[in-house]
């Protein structure tokens, strides 16, 4: 599940849900519920104490080839698929309406989608979409004016070294404040600008060639030379980024300065224009996470000539709507960053993409009627059923904890107490009516909905938190915990098997969607989340003694992940993938102690010959199958903060007691870790 940092960047049981029992005096007999467990996928020539994932997933790994328009293949792109399907019919509907209303949703929904369906319009057009914004960059004339113009990048969704999101103050969780963050490479990562291995050398050739091609598809003068230049200034910025280990650690990104102390950060930007131009002047106080770049930013900003700055400005206009211009443009952008990549061997067809433009700019929109028309109230009740058992599950364990103090374990059960579950959709939908959608511009499409959302976070200042908002929409399949308001959240979409089957016995369901609710609200708890208080302020609640022991064994956890190779000389980041594999193991281990509860002391079923202990543990493993591409899995490693699926699956279950007792692991089996190197933190 993605953990939510939010805006620019950034994301539960009531009764036992026991088998349900009916009256032999019903008049219809109820469908008997089924095991869950999906028994063509299994690889029976793999012992699950070696392999799990493999064991529950292998033939499924043998025999499902990544399709030629992905980069990895599994569950969740399985369900994103599916939920894409829906949405299609659902927005086509929109889009074959000839008289819809001037303004309204199916008139928006439907132009938007038919916009980015008119390649001809597009091929026509050429670079003129964008002659604007380019002509901004042209008139720029000083260093003053290109600090403005890094705001208005922002605001029509370019890019430029640094910008900005609104969210709730961490300290001060009841008041919004912006929070600066860098930005401005075209690569995923500063770790690509500066390894040495034959690969990144290559990936850094193949972007200054990608780049001079763009430039010269797109007609600009002199593309070999400022394919050059922005590669040059581009890794100077690089330089200057914290590393994503240090980027995830909430007490050295809170940073608090008074507006007028940015001229002293950075003495040589026109920060009133910045301000200004962004709409924010008025802020008195502002978040900056990482100073140390701003600092060595300073010396770039003004050692560069403004020309150059202009040729860099330009090329984060192109590659941002690249996409949607020409089919020259739009295929060379996807060769470097969809194949070069990610490994992906064929551009997604034209509807997929257009559906995916639509809920990314329309997505509570549309969610609305996906509400409607694909999410069963019955599993809302059900999911909320089992949000509130993986709490009292959570209560007990914290009670139950050896390692941990009665002082800190009162402010824990505070924290979870308050725990905010929201499940399948807003209460509160977005209001888009401000938002101007044509059929005949899609790019003046895209420029006003950045140029519309931009807008929302700046309104938030000064105003009440609104603790309705989400930050995904319902068709979304994934979870997010959004520490500042201590709330966890769960997209109608990831309601769902192999998550969430209805149809199934409860064993699988609390290895599956159970463990997704354990793993949100064990963000909570996690290394980062652990520092803010039930009511979403960052403040160390920790004895002195606690957090040591803590810290000892969340540091035992990084170290067991650094094992593993995900590729060949390619090993998972422990320290950066800490957060979701405390997520995993914690979340998958009060999963469990709330499944026991919900047995209420009965005995589970045996059901295709598993006991109800290892249909838990089969029903965690199937949530992860997944295959990915070279190029893929390799980008992960350095960018993807959550550990590969089959280090997700195994990498927890060697530290469970419960795992080992219910597959009987010995010592001689490659699952089996020493009682005293495994890791036991809720």
């Amino acid at each position: 599940m993605k953990r939510l940092l939010l805006p620019l960047t950034a994301l539960v049981l009531l009764e036992a849900c026991a088998p349900q029992q009916h009256s032999q005096n019903n008049a219809v007999k109820a469908k008997p519920l089924s095991s869950g467990v999906t028994l063509n996928n299994f690889d029976t020539t793999v012992k699950p104490q070696d392999d799990l994932f493999r064991y529950v997933n292998g033939t499924w790994l043998k025999n499902t080839e990544i399709p030629a328009d992905k980069s990895n293949y599994g569950s969740f792109t399985v369900l994103a698929d599916n939920a894409r399907e829906d949405m299609r019919t659902i927005i086509e509907s929109s889009a074959k309406q000839k008289d819809a209303t001037e303004g309204s949703d199916a008139q928006k929904v439907g132009d938007l989608y038919n916009s980015y369906m008119n390649v001809a319009l597009l091929e026509s057009l050429g670079m003129k979409p964008l002659a604007e914004p380019l002509a901004v960059i042209d008139s720029i004339n000083d260093k003053a004016s290109l600090a403005s113009y890094f705001a208005k990048a922002q605001m029509i969704g370019s890019d430029s070294p640094f910008g900005f999101f609104v969210n709730n103050d961490s300290k001060q969780p009841d008041r919004y404040i912006t929070f600066f963050v860098h930005s401005g490479l075209g690569l995923p990562d500063r770790d690509f600008y500066f390894k040495e291995d034959d690969n990144s050398v290559k990936i850094r050739k193949d972007y200054v060639q990608h780049i001079e091609k763009m430039f010269t598809l797109a007609g600009f003068a002199s593309p070999a030379k400022s394919a050059k230049t922005v590669m040059a200034l581009e890794t100077r910025i690089a330089e200057a980024h914290w590393k994503r280990v240090d980027r995830r650690n909430r007490d050295l990104t809170y940073n608090k300065y008074k507006v007028e102390e940015l001229n002293k950060l950075m003495p040589d930007f026109n920060w009133d224009g910045y301000l200004t131009t962004s709409g924010i002047a008025s802020e008195k106080e502002t978040i900056i996470r990482t100073p140390s770049f701003y600092e060595k930013f300073n010396t770039i900003f003004k050692e560069t000539s403004l020309e150059d700055w202009k040729t860099y400005q330009r090329w984060h206009l192109l590659t941002s709507y690249s996409s949607l211009l020409t089919k020259a443009l739009d295929q060379e952008n996807f060769a470097f960053y969809g194949t070069k990549l990610q490994g992906t061997e064929q551009q997604e067809v034209r509807w997929k993409r257009a559906v995916s433009a639509v809920n990314s700019l329309l997505g509570e929109m549309v969610g609305k009627v996906y509400v409607e028309k694909h999410f069963k109230p019955e599993a809302k009740k059900r999911m909320t059923a089992m949000v509130e058992n993986l709490r009292e599950a959570y209560r007990l364990s914290i009670l139950d904890l050896e390692w941990m103090g009665e002082e800190t374990k009162q402010e824990a059960l505070v924290k979870l107490e308050k725990f905010n579950p929201k499940i399948g959709y807003p209460n509160k939908w977005r209001d888009y009516s401000k938002l101007t959608i044509d059929s005949q511009d899609l790019v003046g499409n895209f420029m006003r909905a950045r140029l519309f959302n931009n807008q929302l976070q700046i309104d938030k200042l000064g105003k009440p938190i609104d603790k309705d908002e989400w930050f995904m929409t319902p068709q979304t399949v994934n979870a997010y915990y959004n520490p500042s308001l201590n709330e966890i959240v769960f997209p109608a979409a990831i309601l769902q098997p192999p998550f969430f089957n209805m149809e199934a016995e409860d064993a699988v369901n609390y290895g599956g969607i159970g463990a997704v609710i354990g793993h949100e609200m064990g963000h909570g708890f996690d290394d980062q989340g652990a520092k803010s208080d039930g009511d979403g302020a960052l403040r160390n609640w920790w004895t002195e003694t606690d957090l040591k022991e803590f810290q000892e064994r969340t540091s035992k956890l990084a170290t067991q992940f650094d094992g593993f190779e995900a590729l060949p000389g390619e090993f998972v980041n422990g320290k950066f993938t800490l957060g979701e594999n405390i997520g995993d193991l914690g979340g998958l281990t009060i999963a469990y102690k709330a499944y026991q509860l919900s047995l209420k002391g009965k005995e589970a079923p045996v059901m295709d010959g598993f006991t109800g202990d290892q249909r838990f543990f089969i029903g965690w493993a199937q949530v992860w199958a997944r295959k990915y591409r070279e190029e893929n899995l390799r980008q992960r490693i350095t960018t993807d903060p959550h550990s590969p699926s089959e280090f997700r699956t195994n990498g927890v279950v060697r530290n469970m007691p419960e795992f080992i007792e219910a597959f009987d692991v010995s010592e001689k089996d490659k699952l089996f870790l020493p009682e005293d190197e495994r890791v036991k933190i809720w």
